[in-house]
């Protein structure tokens, strides 16, 4: 019976993909073959050769480097770097002092070439030679990027918890999105990884140089030995082949050595922005003619000092001059174009036709408010032009796009203009023409919020948060990392419009709600489930009653994106209720696990503060003969209000939310009496609970936990 295999075809990336993976064993394996096995002269002229051309690469490739985390291979490159001129170094030796006494082509030619054309053949010149880039290596550049390494590692761990919550702010104003933030994180992450690295691969360079002196004299003595003992030399002759050999040794692995720790150097002194290492000194060192100006003049006065080297110093100033005088033109020709452009569009907006006969007041005249408004001085204009970069009208679509996601409805668009009666660095946001929120924000600057941990104060003007109201200061750019260090939260002045705008619009959600967002609502459902939405709009219910009930959940501040339960429990009991706060109640409940997971999200006991027995009979025979009305006598309304204050401050020292766990006939009534005086309380009843959750009283309101 034949019986038929069932293949799998491999794609054709997978051999290359394996290839690349086994890369690195396989030069781990060489390397360690190399302390072992004996090498022709062929094979280590090919690996010197090797090991010059791959230290000049790191080289060019840190030189190119954007920012360090661009070459986050730095530390392994530099691990397998030194491992690799330690295992030619023994391979070296080992033909050193096997074939020295043939003449000093015995370790191949890479080495011969070093140890003639390079220190003239002169040993004593050769030792000099390499003590000195020896010195170089180990005293000045490994010693400086090790240094500075171990310093950037510290502060980076340091600012860590203020970098990620800088991250946290943007993702709860709506700036970023979730798979941004993850990537931010995982950048602030690899970031202190790289420096806590590069802080311990500096070691392997250090002990490199070391190696390196104590393998050159081993090679002279041990070459002294073998030359006299073993071959018969004479002490000259021994003396001149094997120190040729030895320094010319030292000299082809000290010098990619010198270059990757040079490379080292580049990556972690450098600070990070748009501009790789030779564009950063062009545009920092000769951006400014009046510093090349007065070098010219000083180099100039030193060629006319006698016994100096005239033409050289004169050449050199004349160069600096006539560099400087080109720069200087350049600036100014941008200036007269900038000019040039401005007058222009200065021109064009005020070309207006001549003044016409006024016309009669027609409809066209009254005009609509806006829902919502932004107006900002005109210092803030940049952050709002699109022509400018406008960055806050990006995340002011961030904000709209996060709320409706969140809250469950699409709030109106924002108007934006700019009003020159603000100071020029003030904004304020509008809902239906009436003020509700204002600030400051200095563009250019950044905001350091004191989140209460940090370590103590900075140079700044002094503010306040104006989303939550926290301390806070306005520093320059040069603090910001600084800032971060201490455990400040810094935000820059767009992020500090967008936080607070999405504050206030979060707030008035209710008053965003009108009834073309409702219908707006409908329809969008309704595209799923028409059935639903038409037996209950307005068969059942008015469109006018079903937005009122959406707006006391948004007053509570629960999410309406939920809109199939709302519309199921309404149509349920709409028959026989009308009354939008009963309405409210009973969808209430049927929200209750999404409401409980709103306020304890991924708990399974809820911290709660529940009423002392006692209140709680006083409150219920209230509203038995208040009746509709709903009223609580003057001194148990004053009596209830401190108790409760008293309550929900303990319960924010023991960090948790104040949720106040009532029931269900007192919790419209509670929530509407104490929702002024206490904005951030949420009542909950015990019908809303899930029966998955367990209940956990840890303060009571009139009388003790």
């Amino acid at each position: 019976m034949a019986t038929k295999l069932n293949t799998m075809k491999i794609p054709a990336w997978v051999p290359v993909k394996n290839a690349r993976a086994m890369a690195a064993p396989i030069l781990i394996v060489m390397m360690l073959a190399m302390m072992v096995l004996p090498l022709p002269a062929f094979m280590l002229d090919l690996l010197f050769s090797f090991n010059i051309s791959l230290s000049v690469i790191v080289l060019m490739t840190a030189l190119y480097t954007v920012k360090p985390l661009d070459f986050i291979a730095f530390p392994a490159v530099l691990l397998v770097s030194t491992m690799l001129r330690l295992s030619l170094n023994v391979a070296s030796t080992r033909v050193v002092l096997t074939e020295g006494h043939t003449g000093p082509d015995a370790a191949g030619k890479v080495i011969e070439a070093f140890g003639h054309f390079l220190i003239g053949g002169n040993y004593t010149v050769g030792i000099v030679v390499f003590v000195i880039l020896t010195i170089i290596n180990f005293m000045v550049v490994t010693k400086g990027a090790g240094r500075i390494a171990e310093v950037g590692a510290r502060f980076t761990l340091d600012a860590m918890p203020g970098k990620q919550m800088a991250i946290d702010a943007d993702l709860n104003a709506g700036l970023i999105g979730e798979p941004e933030a993850r990537a931010r994180r995982k950048e602030v992450a690899q970031e202190s990884e790289f420096y806590g690295a590069m802080d311990g691969a500096s070691k392997y360079v250090r002990g490199d140089a070391v190696a390196g002196i104590i393998v050159t004299v081993v090679n002279i003595v041990g070459g002294l030995v073998v030359g006299m003992v073993q071959h018969d030399l004479a002490f000259d002759a021994a003396l001149k082949n094997y120190t040729l050999l030895a320094i010319g040794d030292g000299l082809v692995a000290q010098i990619p050595s010198l270059i990757i720790s040079t490379a080292a150097g580049v990556v972690v002194s450098r600070v990070a922005n748009d501009q790789d290492v030779g564009g950063q000194l062009i545009n920092q060192l000769f951006a400014k003619p009046e510093v090349l100006y007065i070098t010219a003049v000083i180099i100039g006065g030193m060629g006319l000092i006698p016994g100096m080297p005239h033409i050289a110093f004169i050449l050199l100033a004349a160069a600096m001059g006539g560099g400087a005088y080109a720069i200087s033109k350049r600036v100014e020709k941008a200036k007269t174009e900038a000019a040039a452009s401005q007058a222009q569009a200065a021109a064009g907006g005020g070309a207006a036709a001549a003044p016409q006969e006024s016309e009669e007041a027609t409809w066209n005249d009254v005009m609509p408010v806006d829902t919502l408004g932004l107006e900002v001085g005109y210092r803030l204009i940049p952050l709002v032009d699109k022509g400018q970069g406008g960055e806050l009208l990006k995340r002011i679509k961030g904000i709209r796009k996060k709320f409706a996601q969140e809250v469950g409805f699409l709030s109106p668009p924002i108007h934006i203009r700019d009003n020159l009666e603000l100071k020029p660095s003030a904004y304020r946001i509008t809902l239906k023409g009436v003020e509700v929120g204002n600030g400051e924000a200095h563009a250019g600057q950044y905001l350091a919020i004191n989140p209460g941990m940090v370590t103590g104060p900075l140079p700044g003007m002094m503010t306040t948060d104006p989303a939550f109201g926290l301390p806070a200061v306005w520093i320059d750019n040069g603090l910001r990392e600084q800032a971060s260090t201490m455990g400040y939260t810094v935000v820059d002045a767009g992020t500090v419009v967008a936080t607070h705008l999405n504050h206030l619009i979060t707030t008035h959600a209710a008053e965003l709600l009108g009834r073309q967002e409702v219908q707006s609502l409908l329809d969008h459902l309704a595209k799923d489930a028409p059935k639903l939405v038409e037996d209950l709009v307005p068969k059942m219910l008015p469109l006018g009653s079903l937005q009122k009930v959406l707006q006391n959940l948004l007053i509570e501040g629960v999410h309406i994106r939920d809109m199939r339960t709302i519309i199921e429990t309404l149509a349920e009991h709409a028959a026989r209720i009308q009354d939008p706060t009963d309405l409210t109640a009973i969808v209430r409940i049927a929200l209750g696990r999404a409401i409980v997971q709103q306020m304890f999200p991924g708990e399974s006991e809820l911290p709660v503060m529940a009423l002392d027995s006692k209140l709680e009979r006083l409150l219920m025979q209230a509203l038995q003969a208040s009746g509709e009305s709903g009223g609580i006598e003057p001194g148990l309304a004053d009596s209830l209000v401190q108790h409760t204050e008293i309550a929900a401050q303990r319960q924010e020292q023991m960090g948790y939310s104040p949720v106040l766990l009532v029931g269900a006939p007192l919790r419209t009534l509670l929530a509407r009496f104490l929702r002024r005086a206490m904005p951030q309380l949420r009542v909950l009843s015990h019908a809303e609970v899930p029966e998955s959750k367990t209940i956990k009283v840890t303060s009571l309101v009139g009388g003790q936990a």
